[in-house]
């Protein structure tokens, strides 16, 4: 059975902000809420004019060479936990001039750790570290990564950041109430650049359960290793947003002093939890561990933790099988989350590298298949050429799916679908494309609440013709759909998903595949937060072998590893059919969720309104 899902979780994302924001209304009217900084110092800064004289660089054009690539630019898809860490630990080691991390979250635990561990010896070693982090989860335990400011030749700063005490998320939630839209606003890019030649790109946050680590949960992702060209246009989407006001450098939000006095407080508090529940024998005694890494301490008891991360070895880059094909880079500008006091977006400060979304869409998927001789992708004569340089990432691919012609495979933790997403799904099955999504489960998702944003649109997308998936919430195989065949590295033995003593999986891939040639991997959900609220970035790849790749290893998935939903005529009910051989049977309720998480969903999703989910 899966994990219970306990009320505290409905405010663990920012899927969740506006409930907690609500709920402490009262008080945050009481408490008040201090503005942020004015007239900050941010000193401008670029990435690596060029790559070509790093190893990385070398190792570039060399792999390019010996494979005979046509176009400039690799990828190889990271599905596994092994390959998605490994080429993040690859990738700190090899750096000898810069590295950029732009991130919404990363959580202060055992897998982080090992990761910031090795930046910081690559700052040590002289180079130039940024790390750009968005501000909602830098409270509490996870302030403590902040202290990465303070470190020589490493700069960091906080993107949109909120007011208020960071000792305690509920304390920072009072207030916000006061700047309450541009709270609900976050970044959500995912950005691992290594001396602008190879970087990493798609759905994971940085913490355990993004790489099977955590004992509670973990996430099912992807993410895609990037080399060549394309790199210094993730690039340059970093510099727009390291350059933009609402990047707020650390030293302007919290000293060393106060990160050192949150720190001993607690400490001070596992200490105090560890004496308690020894004298109430609550919990049996840790099991032995490993030693951590020299100059490593083990608070809060992740001793096992840090053991099982430190057993990945970094990936051999030099032995990386990429896949070389044309690719733009989609990502939203800084512009759509305001800057404080602004209560609506000005005009674009920051458009992506070549153009709007909707254009860069085009550029490799043109709409009659023309493509130059060279294999890249000829600019079509379209309306897309006219379109509006505020356009989304979600707006890129919603152009895109307008431009289907046989298929559509998408994959998307949250799918909230807003009536120009759903116009596009409607039109797509009226060409007769055949359309189907896979999502998560009451059970399996992370953030329940939005399932019931989902749940209200379910029975219409079901009713046109959109053939529904939703992921069980049980430790499944399905992250070795998305695995890469070449280059992974890391411990022998792990389970399917990489996790380790979890009973709970949640999908948190963000996929699309169009017609057996285009792939799209990135940041964003098909959900009106992903196209209204946060920010997104995401690489369009066009390849038949990377989607050849992702579709015959998810479509086994689709049947085996998740329920299929269907609408039930006459009457409209619906009817979860079990996933093939799993030796369960069919349902007429949401699958694996429990009654009281049902009737939570029943009573709190009518107030929940789509563009917050």
């Amino acid at each position: 059975m899966p994990a219970p899902i306990a009320l505290k979780d409905l405010a663990t994302t920012a899927r969740y902000g506006w409930m907690g924001l609500v709920a402490t209304l009262a008080v945050a009217v009481i408490t008040g809420c201090a503005g942020l900084p004015q007239d900050v110092d941010r000193p401008e800064s670029t990435a690596l004019a060029s790559p070509a004289g790093t190893p990385l660089g070398q190792l570039v054009e060399a792999n390019r060479q010996a494979a005979a690539g046509r176009s400039p630019s690799g990828f190889l898809l990271l599905g596994g936990p092994q390959a998605a860490y490994s080429s993040r630990l690859a990738l700190v080691e090899a750096a000898k001039k810069t590295l950029d991390l732009q991130y919404y979250a990363i959580h202060a635990d055992a897998s982080t750790e090992r990761l910031l561990k090795g930046v910081v010896s690559a700052a040590q070693r002289g180079v130039r570290v940024r790390v750009l982090l968005d501000d909602f989860h830098s409270a509490g335990r996870d302030a403590q990564v902040m202290r990465l400011a303070f470190v020589p030749n490493i700069e960091m700063r906080m993107f949109n950041p909120l007011t208020g005490a960071r000792g305690s998320s509920l304390g920072r939630m009072f207030s916000a109430v006061a700047d309450f839209s541009r709270a609900q606003q976050r970044m959500h890019n995912k950005l691992f650049i290594a001396d602008n030649a190879m970087g990493v790109t798609g759905g994971r946050n940085l913490g355990d359960a993004y790489f099977g680590n955590a004992d509670a949960g973990n996430f099912v992702d992807l993410d895609v290793l990037a080399a060549g060209p394309i790199v210094q246009d993730l690039s340059r989407s970093f510099d727009h947003y390291w350059n933009n006001q609402r990047a707020y450098p650390v030293q302007s939000l919290v000293t060393r002093e106060e990160l050192d006095t949150m720190r001993s407080q607690y400490e001070a508090a596992d200490v105090a939890e560890r004496e308690r529940e020894v004298a109430l024998d609550t919990t049996p005694p840790p099991p032995a561990a490993s030693a951590p890494a020299p100059g490593q301490d083990d608070p809060g008891g992740v001793g096992a933790q840090r053991s099982r991360i430190w057993d990945y070895q970094p990936m051999d880059l030099g032995a990386v099988s990429f896949v070389w094909a044309p690719a733009v880079v989609l990502v939203d500008q800084p512009a759509k989350i305001p800057a404080e006091g602004v209560a609506a977006p000005p005009s674009p400060d920051a458009a992506p590298a070549s153009g709007s979304n909707a254009r860069q869409a085009a550029r490799i998927a043109p709409p009659a298949g023309g493509v130059a001789a060279n294999g890249t992708a000829a600019l079509p004569s379209t309306d897309a050429a006219d379109a509006g340089e505020g356009d989304t990432v979600v707006d890129g691919l919603l152009h895109l799916m307008g431009q289907a012609r046989r298929e559509l495979l998408i994959v998307s933790p949250y799918f909230v679908p807003g009536p120009d997403m759903k116009q596009a799904f409607a039109q797509a099955r009226q060409r007769g494309v055949r359309v189907r999504v896979l999502t998560n489960s009451l059970a399996s998702n992370d953030a329940p609440i939005a399932h019931a944003g989902y749940a209200r649109h379910r029975p219409e997308l079901l009713a046109m013709g959109v053939e529904l998936y939703e992921m069980r919430s049980e430790l499944t195989g399905l992250g070795s759909a998305f695995g890469s065949p070449g280059g992974s590295s890391g411990r022998s033995g792990s389970s399917p998903t990489g996790s380790v003593g979890s009973s709970r999986a949640m999908l948190h891939s963000k996929l699309l595949v169009m017609d057996g040639r285009l792939v799209a991997i990135g940041s964003m959900n098909l959900d009106m937060r992903s196209q209204k609220q946060n920010t997104e970035i995401a690489l369009l790849i066009r390849s038949t072998e990377l989607s050849r790749r992702i579709t015959t290893r998810l479509e086994p998935a689709l049947g085996e590893l998740a329920w299929r939903v269907e609408l039930q005529q006459p009457g409209g009910q619906l009817l979860w059919h079990a996933p093939q051989g799993s030796g369960l049977q069919d349902s007429t309720t949401e699958p694996d969720a429990s009654a009281p998480l049902r009737l939570l969903l029943q009573l709190l999703g009518p107030l929940a309104p789509d563009h917050l989910l």
